[in-house]
């Protein structure tokens, strides 16, 4: 949770260094160094106390100190001065998507706005677009942004809470039998609201009394003899119910549900003549039948043990009774990251550095596929930029026999549904990802043509974050995925599965209408930097969701079949 503490704290120093037109590298290195936090898989506090916080990447001995100083006193001098500096209207501005720092600097300069209320009733008056710079897109922009940011309170992105439930279960296995997350955090959906913690234990106060005091507790909101919540950073409330031993099994498949999916259960125990709750499976007389372990619930109803991603009666049940559930793709299948980027375009690390990533990930296969001309913004390669980088890729792949090193691209689609590249040019490469990056807000029929389009060029494998959404910050664009699909399978063109938390593109509910209507997918990270390459078992749990199987994804082939899917 440190980690993610500290995190938060740099981007919100970048937010207010923005506002105050500072030096954009030094922006830079605090918006770098919190990637790098959010995505540091040891703990912050033991690497300050090993004196080694200069080895992360991106932290030298200025931000450093700052951690070191947090750590020791829970302040940063430096972040308490910044807020004084910068009035607490404006830095609300800044957490609405489309609002950035110079827009939110520039309307709270012209108007003292201290709330969102306040901005939202401004935009819907004409004072704002009689403002220098601000058009009526620019207007509309901005109210679809406080509607984001209203319906994004109070969710938490997977990969946000993900890290920090295994560090309070970590953590309690020193005080408890057992200890797992429960809810819909178990099940791995997309966002979540809260943290549901499950501890069995011959001692509930000693249990208690452990969570109670864990570093970095904002509030404790309620406590008992077997039940507590707790707030912690930016308001994620994490509950805790302590069990009895014997009651494991019942109390775990209870308590990570769905709702619906526990409905269900308690039907066909009902239907079998037992009684089914979060104590135990009972027989018409009260008798306790099952409850240790959960694999006893689902048997002694006449069902196989049942993934928690699949749990949201959408069919599974009647699966496990029929015996189709899916062979779900594994994390373990994957054989190779098809869409990752250098420092050739927006990435962090040389090709060579980051197949020696991938190389100790135990990958078979890489293709490094750095952005087309079209995205400057993300540092796209010209075309003779694209000649040279696929020979470095052709010279790596020579070094390195253990591993193949695929010459890709992601290519922008253009806005009529051409590609950034010309066909010759593509047909020199081993691996093509296509993908939207500008033109979000054309109509349905047009963006669905354009994707469409693309999937038609025979040099495309897959179609890149196929709905460009990024959860919390901006809402997928409006494609027909009907006709999508469609020319998908007839295509044979992959959709990606994009593992990074913020997208999760396709969502579960797309994987489960590719696996129906015979579409193949790629789970990728799209990494930027090594860390990125840790997001994998996010798309895989949203491909599992969407019951994906191994046989539908192509990078869990071997190189030589994946290069043959046509």
């Amino acid at each position: 949770m440190r980690n993610l503490e500290i995190a938060g704290i740099f981007n919100q120093i970048a937010d207010l260094l923005e506002i105050q037109g500072a030096n954009p590298f030094r922006i830079r290195a605090y918006r770098r160094a919190a990637d790098n936090l959010e995505n540091l898989t040891d703990n912050i506090e033991v690497i300050a106390r090993q004196g080694t916080l200069r080895a992360i990447p991106g932290i030298g001995e200025d931000l450093a100190s700052k951690i070191a100083e947090y750590i020791d006193s829970g302040k940063m001098e430096f972040f308490d001065q910044l807020k004084k500096e910068v009035p607490p209207g404006l830095a609300r501005l800044v957490d609405i998507p489309s609002v950035g720092p110079k827009t939110a600097k520039q309307i709270y300069d012209l108007f003292h706005i201290q709330t969102i209320d306040e901005l939202e009733e401004l935009c819907k008056t004409e004072k704002l677009l009689g403002a220098p710079g601000f058009k009526k897109k620019t207007v509309e922009n901005i109210l679809r942004g406080i509607d984001i940011y209203r319906r994004r309170k109070g969710i938490f992105l997977l990969g946000r809470t993900l890290p920090i439930a295994n560090q309070i279960c970590k953590y309690l296995e020193l005080h408890a039998e057992r200890v797992s997350y429960g809810g819909s955090l178990r099940r791995m959906k997309e966002v979540v609201h809260d943290i549901d913690i499950l501890a069995s234990s011959g001692n509930p106060e000693a249990t208690m009394k452990a969570f109670l005091s864990m570093p970095s507790i904002g509030e404790v909101l309620a406590q008992g003899s077997t039940k507590a919540s707790v707030r912690v950073q930016d308001d994620l409330q994490i509950d805790l119910r302590v069990i009895e031993p014997k009651n494991w099994g019942a109390a775990l498949q209870y308590f990570t549900g769905s709702k619906a999916h526990n409905i269900r259960m308690r039907e066909r125990a009902i239907k079998l003549g037992m009684k089914l709750n979060e104590y135990g499976l009972f027989d018409a007389g009260e008798k306790f039948v099952a409850g240790l372990e959960e694999e006893d619930i689902f048997g002694k109803l006449g069902l196989p043990w049942i993934p928690p991603v699949l749990r949201e009666d959408q069919g599974e049940i009647e699966a496990a009774i029929e015996g189709r559930l899916p062979n779900l793709v594994k994390v373990s299948d994957i054989q190779g990251d098809l869409h990752m980027h250098t420092t050739w375009s927006d990435g962090a690390y040389s090709i060579e550095e980051m197949v020696e990533a991938a190389r100790k990930r135990g990958y078979k296969y890489v293709a490094i596929t750095d952005h087309s001309k079209s995205l400057g913004v993300a540092g796209g390669l010209s075309d003779a930029d694209l000649i040279r980088h696929t020979d470095e890729i052709h010279a790596l792949d020579s070094k390195y026999p253990d591993i193949r090193i695929l010459a890709g691209t992601e290519v922008d689609i253009r806005q009529d549904g051409t590609l950034d590249y010309s066909d010759e040019l593509l047909g020199k490469l081993d691996f093509v990802v296509a993908s939207v990056h500008s033109g979000f807000k054309q109509d349905r029929a047009t963006l669905t043509n354009r994707v469409v389009r693309a999937m038609q060029n025979p040099h495309v494998r897959v179609i890149g974050h196929p709905t460009g959404r990024l959860l919390g910050d901006r809402d997928a664009y409006d494609l027909d995925f009907d006709e999508v699909m469609k020319e998908a399978a007839r295509t044979r063109t992959c959709l990606e599965v994009n593992s990074n938390f913020h997208r999760l593109d396709l969502s579960d509910v797309l994987c489960r209408k590719a696996r129906d209507m015979g579409v193949h997918v790629i789970i990728s990270t799209d990494s930027h930097n090594y860390d990125d390459l840790l997001n994998l078992p996010y798309g895989v749990a949203t491909a599992q969701r969407g019951w994906i199987e191994k046989e539908r994804v192509l990078n869990a082939r071997p190189v030589e079949e994946l290069l043959s899917f046509k």
